[in-house]
């Protein structure tokens, strides 16, 4: 029995579990508590996009046979997301709008992840070497590993989501080096 190494597509699929707990776990909290759940959410998020959007979908648009009809809705519905988080954080936490609001950001993120899962993720690991997938894997993993390490990379979760999403990706830059295409 071989063991098998954990690759780039692992990693988006086990991302994709922890964001449906936050936001179960968002609509059950309420106050402080509720409010770090949705930073968590917010920088869980920012990390899953642009891993995806540095990493996975230039791969997919090259590898994929139908990449270029694959690669541009999912791109779409992350702006997407990105400009409801944005809303979602100007509204804030105890907002009478921000339940509903949530709720359709939830549903359209799920929609999104089973359009991932199905159209590319599981498409590119049949057509990509391994050993490709698990280099990738180590970058998240380097990038991970500065965002939870000091205080300070800690405090790159927290703020406006356009924000918080630009430091996320200059850390995944940083730890893929000159290899990440823009």
């Amino acid at each position: 029995m071989t063991t098998a190494r954990q690759d780039v597509i692992d990693t988006l699929l086990g991302q994709h579990q922890q964001v449906k707990m936050l936001f179960a776990q968002i609509d059950s909290a309420d106050g402080e508590h509720r409010q770090e759940l949705f930073i968590e959410l917010v920088g869980t998020l920012a990390l899953h996009e642009s891993i995806e959007q540095l990493l996975v979908h230039p791969l997919a648009g090259q590898e994929l046979p139908d990449g270029g009809q694959v690669v541009p809705p999912r791109l779409a519905e992350e702006e997407d997301a990105k400009q409801a988080l944005s809303e979602l954080y100007e509204l804030g936490v105890a907002h009478p709008d921000f339940d509903g609001r949530l709720a359709a950001l939830r549903d359209d993120v799920t929609a999104h992840a089973e359009a991932e899962e199905e159209l590319e993720f599981l498409r590119l690991r049949e057509m990509t070497a391994p050993d490709e997938l698990a280099r990738m894997a180590a970058v998240v993993a380097k990038a991970q590993a500065l965002l939870q390490g000091s205080e300070q990379q800690r405090g790159a979760l927290a703020g406006p989501p356009d924000q918080v999403f630009d430091r996320v990706r200059d850390l995944l830059n940083k730890s893929e080096g000159s290899e990440v295409q823009r």
